[in-house]
C-alpha cells in the first residue's frame, strides 16, 4: 500500500467510530465488525473477505496509541484540505493541488524532479514501516522451541551429569541474513499487514488470532524468494552444546532449559530447549520415586537368629542393617539418606528387602542339623490358620 493511499484512507470511518473515540470504543467496533464480516462467516463472498481486510487494517493502526497519533498528524498534514482548498487560484484565494502529484513522485516541466524531489511518498516512506514493497518491519520474533532426548546412566541419573547434545534447529538463514528474500528487501505482507496473524471470530464477545496463512506468520513475503531458504527466512543449523542434567533425574523426565532452543528472528528471544531423559537399568538398585531400593539375600539362621547384614549403597561405602531375630523372607528395612537426590538437594533412602536364601546343595552335618531341627519343631504346623481361614470364609 502506498503512503497516499494510506494517508487517504479514513480509518475511523472503517470502524465507524469518531476521530476521539476512546481505545474501547475501537476494540468493541472492531471485534464487531470482525465477527460479522470475518471470512469463515462469509464463504465465497469476496467482498466481505476486503471488508474484512479494511477492518484489520484500520484495526492495526488506531488500536496502537502511538500509530495512531502518527496517523492523526500525517492527516492533519496532508489530508486535511490545507493542500486542497480549492480550484482556483489568486490573493486571497486558494490553488489547486492534486495529492496524487504529490505522493507520485512526477517531476517538474522537462522531466526535471519537483520541488519535493522523487514526490513527498520517498521522504514519508518510512512512515508506520508502510513506505513500498521493500520495506519491512522490525518485529521481534520468539525463536522454535527445541525437543531432543538423552540416554543416561542410572548412576549419571541420581548423580546428575553433563552430556554433550547435538541439536537441529531453525535459525535465521545466513544466505539472506534472516529476510527469506534473495535481495534481502522483502515486503510487508498485504494481507495481516506485518502481524503475522489474522483474527478469527469467535463467540463470547471476543475474537482470536491465527497466524497469516499467506506469510506464514512472518509478517513478510519475499519478492525474490531466497534458494536456501525457500523464502522462509529460517535454515536448518546443527550444533552441539553441553547440557547439564540435574541431579535425582527420573526415566521419562522432561527437562525445560530456558533461552536453549532455537535463535530469534529480528532481535527476538530464543525459544526454548526441552530434553527427555532415559534412563538405563541397573543390576542391583531400583528406584521407587526418591528412594533406591535393593534385595538382599539372608540365611536361614540370618532370618531365624538376627544378625548384622552388610548392604552396599550406590557410588558410596556400605552400610550394616541389624536383622532383628525371627525376620521375615520380604520385609523391608530403610537405610536413611542413600537413596536419589531431592529438589531440595536432600536425599531419599535405601529401601532393603529381606530375600530369604534357600540353600540348594547341603553338606552332611547341615542336612543333619536341618534333620534335628525339623524333629523339634514337629508339632508346629505354620498352615494351620490358613486352613482356618480357608473353612470360615
Amino acid at each position: 500500500m502506498s503512503t497516499k493511499d494510506f494517508i487517504e484512507k479514513d480509518y475511523y470511518k472503517v470502524l465507524g467510530v469518531p476521530k476521539d473515540a476512546t481505545e474501547a470504543e475501537i476494540k468493541k467496533a472492531y471485534r464487531k465488525l470482525a465477527r460479522e464480516y470475518h471470512p469463515d462467516a462469509n464463504k465465497g463472498n469476496t467482498r466481505a473477505e476486503e471488508r474484512f481486510k479494511e477492518i484489520s487494517e484500520a484495526n492495526d493502526i488506531l488500536g496502537d496509541p502511538k500509530k495512531r497519533k502518527e496517523y492523526d498528524e500525517a492527516r492533519a498534514l496532508f489530508a486535511g484540505g490545507g493542500f486542497r482548498p480549492g480550484p482556483g487560484a489568486g490573493a486571497g484565494g486558494s490553488f489547486n493541488f492534486d495529492l496524487g502529484d504529490l505522493f507520485g513522485g512526477q517531476g517538474g516541466p522537462g522531466g526535471q524532479p519537483g520541488g519535493f524531489g522523487g514526490g513527498i511518498g520517498d521522504v514519508f516512506g518510512g512512515l508506520f514501516n508502510r513506505g513500498g514493497p521493500t520495506t519491512t518491519r522490525s518485529q521481534p520474533r520468539r525463536g522454535q522451541d527445541v525437543e531432543s532426548e538423552v540416554t543416561l546412566s542410572f548412576t549419571e541419573a541420581i548423580e546428575g551429569a553433563t552430556v554433550p547434545l547435538r541439536m537441529s534447529s531453525q535459525s535465521p538463514c545466513k544466505a539472506c541474513s534472516g529476510t527469506g528474500d534473495k535481495n534481502g528487501t522483502p515486503r510487508v505482507c498485504p494481507t495481516c499487514v506485518g502481524t503475522g496473524q489474522v483474527a478469527r471470530g469467535s463467540g463470547g464477545g471476543f475474537s482470536l488470532t491465527d497466524p497469516c496463512p499467506d506469510c506464514k506468520g512472518r509478517g513478510l513475503i519475499a519478492e525474490d524468494a531466497c534458494e536456501i531458504c525457500k523464502g522462509s527466512g529460517r535454515a536448518k543449523s546443527s550444533r552441539t552444546m553441553q547440557v547439564r542434567i540435574p541431579a535425582g533425574v527420573a526415566d521419562g523426565q522432561r527437562i525445560r532449559l530456558r533461552g536453549k532452543g532455537a535463535p530469534g528472528e529480528r532481535g527476538g528471544p530464543a525459544g526454548d530447549l526441552y530434553v527427555v531423559v532415559h534412563v538405563d537399568s541397573h543390576p542391583v538398585f531400583g528406584r521407587r520415586d526418591d528412594n533406591l531400593t535393593v534385595t538382599v539375600p539372608v540365611t536361614f539362621v540370618e532370618a531365624a537368629l538376627g544378625g548384622e547384614v552388610r548392604v552396599p549403597t550406590l557410588g558410596g561405602p556400605a552400610v550394616t542393617l541389624k536383622l532383628p531375630p525371627g525376620t521375615p523372607n520380604g520385609r523391608t528395612m530403610r537405610a536413611r539418606g542413600k537413596g536419589a537426590v531431592r529438589k531440595d538437594g536432600s536425599r531419599g533412602d535405601l529401601l532393603v528387602t529381606v530375600e530369604v536364601s534357600v540353600p540348594t546343595d547341603l553338606t552332611g552335618k547341615a542336612r543333619e542339623a536341618l534333620e534335628t531341627y525339623r524333629e523339634a519343631t514337629a508339632g508346629e504346623d505354620p498352615r494351620a490358620e490358613l486352613f482356618q481361614a480357608a473353612k470360615g470364609a
